[in-house]
């Protein structure tokens, strides 16, 4: 077994390049990592490059035998812990990463769900990881976000994600109203937060909805909240006017569970 030992290998130095957003978008390429990520993707049959070990791992048995069975079964390139801790992007590393191919371009929808959740210009990797997550846990295996969204394989959204990045298809648009009207030819409503609005997420039914989230600061677009078919906001019995985006698209998105459950 070879050990990888010096932050001058060129491998090294392109897994270090991974954490910027261009050279991810020209790579085609993203890392997730920790022994949980890293067995999700492996799970969900994810496009694994490489897997990257702490030549230790195997020694202080820190990663179960049967994964590191699994694991054996991939392309396996060994790093000493000094420079795995190097290329890590978390506080405490688990001695494991592994390098993914992205979706591929121009993903198509799919327009047989019953609701599709579009993301209007959202900023926060938080937020998007979590949206990404609340998305999965719904069924769901679709989302669309707008150009200006945050990275979806920025490392903190991946992380947030807690594996619902190996399973949720995400359809990067780069004219997200263009891609609304399309939906529309389809038979699909949009839908829009609004304080602007007497109807409650209760008063809507969740069938061929596009269900539009917006940036945490300024909400929807004008442009966009202007070409919504329906506009919505969720009741709140206090004095504090809006929620943070992705408790928002849970609070929505459960009202959709709990209609479906219903019939």
């Amino acid at each position: 077994m070879q050990t990888i030992t010096s932050k001058d290998n060129e491998f090294i130095k392109h897994i270090k390049k991974l954490k910027d957003k261009k050279y991810r978008k020209m790579s085609n390429e993203y890392v997730v990592e920790g022994i949980k990520l890293v067995e999700e993707a492996i799970m969900e049959k994810a496009p694994i490059k490489q897997i990257v070990l702490c030549d230790d791992c195997e020694k202080n048995a820190a990663i179960p035998k049967d994964l590191m069975y699994e694991i054996a079964k991939h392309e396996c390139v060994y790093v000493t812990e000094k420079l795995f801790n190097y290329i890590s992007t978390v506080q405490t590393p688990q001695g494991i990463l592994a390098i993914l191919s992205k979706n591929g371009q121009d993903l198509p929808i799919d327009y047989t769900q019953d609701i599709i959740v579009a993301l209007d210009d959202v900023q926060d990797p938080g937020n998007l990881g979590t949206i990404l997550r609340t998305v999965d846990s719904i069924g769901l295996t679709q989302i669309l976000i707008s150009k200006e969204t945050a990275d979806s394989y920025n490392p903190k959204v991946v992380r947030s994600t807690m594996g619902a990045i190996f399973r949720v298809k995400i359809i990067e648009c780069e004219d997200l109203k263009q891609t609304l009207k399309d939906l529309k030819k389809h038979k699909f409503k949009i839908v829009v937060s609004s304080l602007q609005t007497d109807h409650t997420i209760y008063d809507i039914d969740y069938h061929k909805k596009v269900i539009i989230i917006g940036n945490e600061a300024n909400g929807v677009r004008k442009e966009i909240q202007d070409f919504a078919d329906e506009k919505i906001k969720i009741p709140m019995l206090g004095k504090t006017e809006s929620l943070n985006a992705s408790v928002a698209t849970g609070i929505i998105l459960y009202e959709y569970v709990r209609q479906k459950r219903r019939n």
